[in-house]
């Protein structure tokens, strides 16, 4: 290399070492917005539509808890109770509220009917043509475990015999963790009516509930599995299921 190759030879180097900084620092800020801004905002979002469910849900039936509210009630092993909803709501739209003791007294997070992109950054998504919260079959759900608020963060977290409530305007519906898997994407039938086993007539409720696995991973599912366990008119109050649960 001559002499006047030299300093032009250290001029692109430097130009490219400008460059490799520079797409470095994009990268970083592109992480740092995918697994905290996005977390920032779509919390905010979340917790303004539970509010915004619960302000309507107390015009529309305030609760009304006393002496002759009727006590929560647990239904026949092989029946669940009449749907607290008889509409598929419209997609996006928020419908219900699920808390869960397991993940800290503060958890209350939105359902909105949709799995897709969209969906899914405004709370936990419905997956469209799976059971309604209370009816025979099964209720299926979706959730980040990264990003958007992640509110299946701590999902591998969930015990037999955990609580997950679902609140709608007119019921609360406690279920019970039974069992948990993790499986490949492809594998749809863990949201079949009778979960893992397509093809068999439901006569239980049921709630699924999907996260991508392992974290910051989507090369697998991890799935819990929820049994219904009682129906409590919203009219007499929260269940006793919404109790914290130690270490939770």
């Amino acid at each position: 290399m001559s002499a006047a190759d030299r300093p032009r030879g250290r001029a692109v180097v430097g130009v490219a070492g400008e460059l490799l900084v520079t797409a470095g620092l994009l990268t970083l800020l592109f992480v740092v917005w995918q697994l905290h801004w996005t977390d920032f905002t779509s919390g905010r979002a979340q917790a303004a539509a539970v509010d915004e469910l619960q302000q309507q849900w107390a015009v529309a039936a305030p609760a009304t808890p006393g002496p002759s509210a009727p006590p929560e009630q647990a239904p026949a092993p092989a029946a669940a109770a009449a749907p607290a909803l008889d509409v598929t709501p419209p997609q996006g739209d928020a419908f219900a509220i699920v808390y869960v003791p397991r993940f800290g007294s503060d958890y209350a997070v939105p359902v909105v009917e949709g799995t897709a992109t969209d969906d899914l950054k405004e709370g936990i998504g419905h997956y469209a043509g799976t059971a309604m919260p209370g009816q025979v079959g099964n209720l299926a759900l979706a959730g980040h475990r990264v990003t958007y608020g992640k509110p299946f963060h701590l999902i591998a977290d969930l015990q037999p015999g955990d609580a997950v409530i679902v609140a709608t305007a007119t019921q609360w519906f406690t279920y019970r963790v039974q069992t948990h898997e993790v499986v490949r994407p492809t594998r749809v039938s863990v949201i079949a009516p009778v979960p893992d086993q397509p093809g068999v007539e439901p006569t239980q409720a049921w709630l699924t509930m999907t996260a991508c696995h392992p974290m910051n991973s989507a090369r697998e599912r991890y799935v819990v599995h929820a049994l219904l366990e009682s129906v409590q008119d919203r009219g007499a109050g929260p269940p006793a299921s919404l109790a914290p649960v130690a270490g939770g």
